[in-house]
């Protein structure tokens, strides 16, 4: 019981002047990236380094030749990387042993502009009771959400309610929230009653990001999305060496 404050942010822009040195950053980006990173984590790679730009992302392959390229523009994958944004595409068999470099249109700027936090840590619903019982032990939560394209997504608020939803359970004592984090806590308060994975994919699949997914054909991606508690993997952003990595393989 630990947790005494949860600030949620909607969107990186929403962040303000926030002083994020004293505690720990979640970035949340459902569809897709954060669940494509957890899969990842999970599935073995050795690490995953996020990226801004598609630029970026190629020099850090001149420097790391064995790594792989993943990620999307526009949700498809980029020309010339060996991997999209599909969680799907991420299997072990793929992925074990392997640095991967990462770059995605809304995910990887939400982990840039978290970086001045002690910790940063990725959430999606495939590790949500995990991370959340990493967050308990932690006082001041920062919870960001990536939207799509400057736009707030109803993904994003639903996974970010949740996290607060779960860490106010059961505790006699009440937790500080900003007035989004208050939001996002009703918004999946409403969505629980009778929460199935087919219901909360359905909810996805309504969300603009989710609407974006769809028109690219990418519907079982979706799904994938909506699994709750498929790990219990808590992928950890490192600030000083930029890189992605399960919590208990922290190596630099």
């Amino acid at each position: 019981m630990k947790t005494k404050r949860i600030d949620v942010y909607l969107l990186p822009a929403l962040m303000g002047e926030a002083d994020l040195t004293q505690g720990v950053a979640v970035v949340i980006d459902v569809l897709r990236a954060t669940t494509t990173i957890v899969h990842a984590v999970a599935n073995g790679a050795d690490y995953v380094m996020p990226q801004l730009t598609i630029e970026e992302a190629r020099e850090q392959k001149t420097q790391q030749p064995t790594a792989l390229l993943g990620g999307e523009r526009g949700g498809q994958k980029i020309e010339g990387f060996d991997l999209g944004n599909s969680p799907a595409e991420y299997p072990a068999q793929r992925v074990k042993g392997r640095p991967i470099i990462f770059t995605t249109t809304n995910g990887t700027k939400a982990m840039q502009a978290c970086k001045t936090a002690r910790d940063i840590f990725i959430a999606a619903f495939v590790n949500l009771t995990a991370l959340c019982n990493e967050l308990a032990e932690h006082e001041h939560i920062h919870v960001v959400c990536a939207g799509t394209e400057g736009e707030i997504t109803r993904e994003d608020v639903l996974l970010a309610g949740a996290i607060v939803d779960h860490l106010s359970l059961g505790r006699l004592d009440s937790i500080e929230l900003n007035d989004q984090a208050q939001i996002a806590a009703d918004a999946w308060r409403e969505a629980k009653t009778g929460l199935t994975m087919s219901t909360l994919a359905e909810r996805l699949k309504r969300s603009r990001g989710g609407r974006n997914v769809l028109r690219i054909g990418l519907e079982a991606d979706i799904e994938i999305a909506a699994t709750l508690d498929k790990f219990d993997v808590v992928p950890h952003l490192d600030t000083a060496s930029w890189k992605i990595r399960d919590p208990r393989n922290r190596t630099p």
